[in-house]
């Protein structure tokens, strides 16, 4: 074979490539108007604001709560330190915010699912608080179930496996990892 017969195949000159670029260009207008159709309204000025609101209780909160664990020093940290320091960088960025957030108008309108996050921390702390009593494995596989099926919309299947996969992986990393002494049935 000589390098003559090598030859890399030419457009015929009677086709262009605009055909393939208008259905692109059409793919992706589709894309767009669907993706404009399932965004929630446009919150305005006033939803920065309360944004910014939360993301401060949130970040005074848990640097008080990680001063209280104790931050030790950088050669010997405590277990508060690492918290604290998240929980300062989440004030700083909220006081940004609430400083140029008034300017700002991307923010998306409070609506049904604005409501999933407070659920999640809302089974979160109920974690927390059945642990100690019936210990951890019916606790973290409630808080699986819940925010697998309900928050996240898994078939029961997947929520079922998931669920006892992750609990299972957990209790082992914990208990016998970590040696982390949880309060457990088993």
């Amino acid at each position: 074979m000589t390098m003559s017969d090598e030859r890399t195949p030419t457009p015929d000159p009677g086709t262009d490539d605009t055909e393939g670029q208008d259905i692109l260009a059409e793919i992706r207008a589709e894309v767009a108007h669907d993706l404009e159709d399932e965004r929630p309204p446009a919150g305005g000025p006033a939803y920065q604001i309360v944004g910014a609101l939360v993301a401060l209780v949130v970040g005074i909160g848990g640097a008080v709560l990680a001063y209280g664990y104790g931050l030790g020093s950088p050669r010997q940290p405590g277990p508060g330190l690492w918290p604290f320091v998240v929980s300062m960088a989440i004030t700083l960025l909220a006081l940004g915010l609430l400083m140029v957030g008034r300017n700002l108008s991307d923010s998306e309108a409070f609506t049904r699912s604005s409501m999933l996050p407070v659920v999640g921390l809302a089974t979160f702390v109920g974690l927390g608080v059945l642990m100690p009593a019936v210990g951890f494995e019916i606790p973290s596989l409630l808080l699986c179930v819940i925010w697998l099926r309900w928050l996240g919309g898994e078939s029961w299947r997947s929520t079922i496996i998931t669920s006892v996969v992750t609990v299972a992986a957990f209790y082992f990393l914990f208990l016998y990892g970590l040696r982390i002494p949880l309060p457990h049935l088993f």
